[in-house]
C-alpha cells in the first residue's frame, strides 16, 4: 500500500513537472496535397536550433527551448522556405499544426526538370533511349539522381526502356502506340504547367493505371489546382537549344467558380552544342475548369507544342579522329548557311476533357476523353532518282554522305595500300571539308532537268499522321481508413497514316517514283496503280500505308494500409488489335501489299503485388513482385510495313516478370535505401534495317533483319544515402550495379526484296531462316550497366545555394550484330563452313567491345530573391565541368556480316565498316531567370 502510494504520488508530481515544461510542436504538410512531409528543417533563428520532421510531417523542440518572441523557419529542398513569428512563454506549449509549404518554382528539382525535358529526352538521334521523364518528379534521391546526374550518359534504371513505365496527363496514357515510348516533344517548353505530377516507382500501385515494371507518372493540369499567379522565364545554353523564353499564369478559382491557365513559350537556336542542330520551337498551353459544386466539375486542355530540329549523326572512330565528338555529316553549306538534311518536324496537337466527379466523401469517379493528331516527320536525302531509257530506269547519283565509306581513308588504304596517295588525298578532303556538298546536287539536277530528265537528288521526308482518340474512367474507393479500391477501364482508337513526301527537288520539277535496284520494271514499282509515276515537290511517293490499332483494357488494384505493414494487389487484362492497309501496290510483292491486311489480336494480362513492412519508425523492408504479358508494339510486330503485310514469324505476347527487395533506413539525419531487383524478360521482338555484305557468300542485300523470342535478363542493385549533416548541408551518395544481357539465343531471320540477287543468297520469296543468333550472354547495350554518384548540396538561410557531383560510369557496351552471330557467319556460298575458317579469330572477332570507364563532375547553383511582392530566381548548371571526352552509345555495322568479310576489315588499322558511336556531350552549360508574381 505504501509502494502503491509513492508511486501514485510520484506520477502525479511528474505529470505536474511535464506540463510545466516548455515545447514547440507542430507539422508540416504539401500544399497542394496535403500530405505530411518528411525530414521539412524546423529553425528557431536566433539559436540556430533545430528539428526534423518524421514521418508524419511532426516535429517538437523538448530540450533548452529558449523564451520570448522568435522566428521559426521552416526549410526543405525543393520547397518555398516560410518563417513564422512565435511566442515562448515559460511552462507553455506552442503548437502550429498543419504549416504547409509550397513547392519553389525556383528550386534545382524544378529547373533541371526544364533542362531534361527540352534536352536528352527528346534527344532520339542519341542511339539510346532516355527514361529521365518518368523519374523527374520523385524525391528518391536514387532517382533523381538517375534523372539529373546519370541522364546525360544515357543511363536506363535498371537497363529498361522507358516503353517500361507509363506518363499521363491528366489520367490520360500518353505512351506511344507505335513503340511505347513517351513522345516528350508533345508537351515540351511549357514546363511551369508540369510541375504537380504524383510519381509511382516500379510496381508500387498507382491511382491511375497498372504501370509498367519502371513505374507511372501522372502530371496534373487542372486549372483548379494550378498555384495562382505568373512567371517569366528566360534560358540560355548551349547544349540543344540556346534561347527559351516562357510565359504562364494562373488565376486560381475565381469567385464564379472558374479557372484558367495559359502558357506560352519559344525555344530557338541555329546550333547546339553538335555542329548545325538547330532548334526551332513553340508551345502553347490552356486549361480551363469550371467547379459547378463540391462534387463535379469540368476541365478542358489544350497542348500544341510544334518543334523542328536537326538531328546529329554517329559516327565511326575514324570520322571522329579526323574532326571531333562535335562532327555532324548531316549538313553542308548553302548560300552561306549551314543546311541540316535530317530534320525532325513534330506537330501533334492534343485536346482533352475531364469530368471529375466526387460520389461521396470516400468515392471519386474521373471520366477523360482526349483526341491527338497531327504529324511526325524526319527528313532524309534521296540519290536514287533515275529516268525511263528504253522503258528502264536508268541513273543514280553517288551517295551525297561525306562519311560514305568510299570517301574516307580507309577505303583507299585498303583497295590501293601500294599506292597511299589515294588515302592521302581523301584524308585532306575530309578534313578541309567533310560536309555535304548541296551545289553539286543542285547543279547536276538542274543538268538533268535541261536535258528532259527527272531530279537525280531529292529531299525528302518520311511522315507519320497519327489521329488517336482516347477514353477511360477512374474510380477510387476509400473502403475505410485501412483500404483503398483503384479500378478503370481504358479504350484506344489509333489511325496511323504513313508514306513519304518529297520536300525539295533541288533545282528539279519532276521525280521518278519508282525504286533504281530492282531487277525488272515491274518489281521496280512502288506503287502498280500508278506505274511509272512522275511527282512534284508535296506529293506522297515511294510507300503509302496506314496502321490501324485499339486497345482496350481494365484494371483493377487493392490497398491497404496498417500500423506495421502496407500492402497491395493489382490486375488488369488488355487486348491490342492491329491491322495495315496498303495504299499502294508494290511492284516487289503485288500479292501482299495493296488493301487490308490480316487482323492481329494480342490478348495481355498482368498481376502485381507487393509489401511494406515496418519493422520500427527507421528500419522498413519492401518486396514487390509482378507478371506482366503485353502485345509486342507495332515498331516490332510488321517485318517490312512499308513494302508489304509480313509480319514476325512466330509473333506473339512479350512476357516479363520482375521481382525486387528493398531496405529502407530513415534517421533525422541519415536516410538511405537499398534495392536488389530481377527482371526478365521473353519473347520479345526486334527489327533493323541496313546494307549487308556476305550473304549466303559474296551476296549483297538491303535486308530486314527480325530477332525473334529473345529473352534479357536484368540482375542487379540499387543504394542511395543522403545525410543531412547541417541545416544547410546535404551529403548524398548513389551506386547502381547491374548486368543486362541476352539469356538466350534468339531466332534470327532476314527479308529483302524477292530478286535474281536474293534468289541467289538463298531467299525464298525474299525471306530466309538463318535459324539462332548465338547472342546468349552478351552484354545489352543500354548504357552504363554501373554507375556511381557522390556530392553535397549547400544550402544558405539568405537564400543562395550551391552543390557539386562526380560521377563515375563503368561497364557500357557497344551494341552487337546478331547477323554476324548467326549461321551466316562461317558459311560459304556452297552450304559449308569457310576452308579457312579459325575458331580462335572468330572469338577474337566477335569479342563485345566495352568502352572506356569516365568519369563526369557537374556543378549547380542559385540565387533567389523576394523583390516585394516578386520573387526572382536565378539558376545555373555546368555538366562535365571538366570537360570528360567519352563514348555514350554504339552498334557495330551489319555491313561485314561474315567471316572473311569481317576478319579482311579488322585486319586493317583502321576498319572500313568499323562500329559507328555517339559521344556526350564535353563540358556545357543552362543559365535559367525567372520572375514569379
Amino acid at each position: 500500500m505504501k509502494n502503491s502510494s509513492l508511486f501514485f504520488l510520484f506520477s502525479i508530481f511528474s505529470i505536474a513537472l511535464y506540463s510545466q515544461q516548455t515545447f514547440v510542436k507542430g507539422s508540416v504538410k504539401d500544399a497542394t496535397s496535403f500530405e505530411p512531409i518528411e525530414d521539412v528543417t524546423i529553425t528557431i533563428e536566433e539559436t540556430q536550433q533545430y528539428v526534423l520532421t518524421d514521418v508524419l510531417g511532426e516535429f517538437i523542440f523538448t530540450e533548452n527551448v529558449p523564451l520570448g518572441e522568435h522566428i521559426l523557419r521552416i526549410s526543405k529542398s525543393g520547397y518555398i522556405t516560410k518563417r513564422f513569428p512565435i511566442i515562448i512563454s515559460e511552462g507553455k506549449t506552442v503548437n502550429i499544426t498543419d504549416m504547409t509549404l509550397e513547392r519553389d518554382l525556383s528550386s534545382t528539382a524544378d529547373l533541371f526538370t526544364i533542362t531534361l525535358s527540352d534536352d536528352e529526352l527528346n534527344d532520339d538521334t542519341s542511339g539510346a533511349d532516355n527514361i529521365s521523364g518518368l523519374l523527374a518528379s520523385s524525391l528518391d534521391i536514387f532517382q533523381r539522381t538517375a534523372a539529373f546526374e546519370f541522364s546525360s550518359s544515357f543511363f536506363r534504371v535498371r537497363g529498361l526502356d522507358s516503353n517500361n513505365g507509363t506518363i499521363l496527363i491528366n489520367g490520360i496514357e500518353m505512351n506511344k502506340v507505335y513503340n511505347g515510348r513517351p513522345q516528350w516533344s508533345n508537351w515540351g517548353g511549357i514546363n511551369d504547367v508540369l510541375r504537380n505530377q504524383e510519381l509511382t516507382l516500379g510496381l508500387a500501385p498507382s491511382n491511375y493505371t497498372f504501370g509498367g515494371i519502371l513505374g507511372a507518372t501522372n502530371i496534373n493540369v487542372r486549372a483548379s489546382k494550378a498555384r495562382e499567379g505568373g512567371r517569366l522565364t528566360y534560358s540560355s545554353s548551349n547544349r540543344s537549344y540556346t534561347n527559351r523564353v516562357m510565359a504562364t499564369y494562373a488565376s486560381g478559382l475565381l469567385k464564379n467558380n472558374w479557372a484558367y491557365v495559359v502558357s506560352v513559350g519559344r525555344r530557338w537556336g541555329n546550333g547546339g552544342y553538335q555542329d548545325a542542330t538547330s532548334y526551332n520551337s513553340n508551345s502553347f498551353f490552356a486549361s480551363a475548369e469550371k467547379v459547378f459544386n463540391n462534387s463535379h466539375s469540368i476541365n478542358l486542355t489544350a497542348i500544341y507544342t510544334p518543334n523542328r530540329r536537326g538531328k546529329s549523326s554517329p559516327n565511326t572512330q575514324e570520322v571522329y579522329d579526323l574532326k571531333d565528338i562535335k562532327y555532324n555529316e548531316y549538313w553542308g553549306w548553302q548560300d552561306g548557311e549551314k543546311r541540316n538534311s535530317r530534320i525532325k518536324e513534330v506537330s501533334e496537337p492534343i485536346v482533352m476533357l475531364n469530368h471529375y466527379w466526387n460520389i461521396n466523401s470516400k468515392t471519386s469517379l474521373n471520366t477523360n476523353i482526349a483526341y491527338q493528331f497531327g504529324k511526325l516527320g524526319n527528313s532524309r536525302l534521296d540519290y536514287n532518282g533515275t529516268d525511263l531509257i528504253d522503258g528502264f530506269p536508268q541513273g543514280g547519283g553517288a551517295n551525297p554522305s561525306p562519311t560514305y565509306y568510299q570517301k574516307l581513308p580507309s577505303y583507299f588504304e585498303r583497295n590501293f595500300p601500294n599506292d597511299l596517295q589515294f588515302a592521302y588525298s581523301a584524308l585532306k578532303t575530309f578534313q578541309n571539308d567533310g560536309q555535304i556538298d548541296w551545289n553539286a546536287m543542285y547543279t547536276a539536277n538542274i543538268a538533268n532537268a535541261e536535258n528532259g530528265g527527272n531530279a537525280i537528288y531529292a529531299l525528302y521526308e518520311d511522315r507519320v499522321d497519327d489521329t488517336q482518340l482516347t477514353l477511360n474512367s477512374i474510380l477510387n474507393k476509400e473502403i475505410n481508413n485501412n483500404i483503398v479500391l483503384n479500378a478503370g477501364i481504358n479504350y484506344k482508337s489509333l489511325k496511323s497514316e504513313n508514306f513519304a513526301q518529297t520536300l525539295d527537288l533541288l533545282g528539279a520539277t519532276t521525280y521518278l517514283d519508282i525504286d533504281g535496284f530492282a531487277t525488272n520494271i515491274d518489281e521496280a514499282q512502288n506503287d502498280l496503280l500508278n506505274t511509272n509515276r512522275v511527282v512534284t515537290e508535296g506529293e506522297k511517293f515511294k510507300y503509302h500505308y496506314n496502321v490501324f490499332a485499339n486497345e482496350l483494357s481494365v484494371f483493377t488494384q487493392a490497398q491497404f494500409t496498417y500500423n506495421k505493414v502496407d500492402f497491395y494487389v493489382s490486375g488488369n487484362l488488355k487486348n491490342t488489335q492491329y491491322q495495315r492497309e496498303g495504299i499502294y501496290q508494290n511492284g516487289g510483292f503485288p500479292d501482299n501489299s495493296l488493301g487490308k491486311g490480316d487482323k492481329l489480336s494480342f490478348t495481355g494480362f498482368g498481376g502485381k503485388a507487393g509489401l511494406t513492412y515496418k519493422l520500427t519508425g527507421k528500419h522498413l523492408f519492401g518486396l514487390n513482385a509482378g507478371y506482366i504479358s503485353r502485345a509486342p508494339f507495332i515498331q516490332n510486330t510488321y517485318s517490312n510495313s512499308r513494302e508489304n503485310h509480313n509480319t514476325v514469324p512466330n509473333i506473339s505476347e512479350e512476357k516479363i516478370t520482375t521481382l525486387d527487395v528493398s531496405y529502407i533506413f530513415r534517421s533525422s539525419i541519415i536516410k538511405a535505401k537499398l534495392t536488389g531487383y530481377y527482371n526478365k524478360i521473353s519473347d520479345a521482338s526486334e527489327i533493323s534495317f541496313f546494307f549487308a555484305d556476305g550473304i549466303g557468300g559474296d551476296n549483297t542485300a538491303f535486308v530486314q533483319e527480325i530477332l525473334q523470342g529473345i529473352e534479357k535478363k536484368h540482375i542487379g542493385g540499387e543504394l542511395g544515402v543522403e545525410a543531412q549533416v547541417t541545416p544547410t548541408i546535404k551529403l548524398k551518395g548513389v551506386a547502381a550495379v547491374g548486368e543486362f544481357t541476352y539469356a538466350n539465343n534468339p531466332n534470327l531471320f532476314l527479308s529483302t526484296e524477292p530478286d535474281e540477287e536474293s534468289v541467289a543468297a538463298g531467299f525464298e520469296n525474299g525471306f530466309k531462316d538463318f535459324g539462332v543468333s548465338k547472342l546468349k550472354n552478351y552484354k545489352l547495350a543500354s548504357g552504363p550497366q554501373n554507375a556511381y554518384s557522390v556530392g553535397f548540396e549547400y544550402r544558405d538561410p539568405d537564400f543562395w545555394w550551391f552543390g557539386a557531383t562526380t560521377n563515375f560510369f563503368t561497364n557500357t557496351y557497344v551494341d552487337v550484330s546478331p547477323l554476324t552471330r548467326s549461321s551466316n557467319f562461317n558459311t560459304d556460298f556452297d552450304g559449308n563452313v569457310f576452308n579457312d575458317y579459325d575458331e580462335d579469330l572468330a572469338r577474337a572477332l566477335l569479342k563485345q567491345e566495352r568502352f572506356n570507364d569516365y568519369m563526369v563532375v557537374n556543378l549547380v547553383g542559385g540565387k533567389s530573391w523576394k523583390i516585394g511582392t516578386y520573387y526572382v530566381g536565378l539558376f545555373a548548371s555546368v555538366n562535365n565541368f571538366l570537360d570528360e571526352t567519352y563514348k555514350s552509345g554504339g552498334f557495330e555495322q551489319g555491313r561485314n556480316a561474315n567471316y572473311r568479310e569481317l576478319r579482311n576489315d579488322k585486319a586493317l588499322e583502321t576498319p572500313v565498316f568499323g562500329a559507328k558511336y555517339w559521344y556526350g556531350r564535353g563540358a556545357t552549360y543552362f543559365l535559367n531567370l525567372n520572375v514569379r508574381f
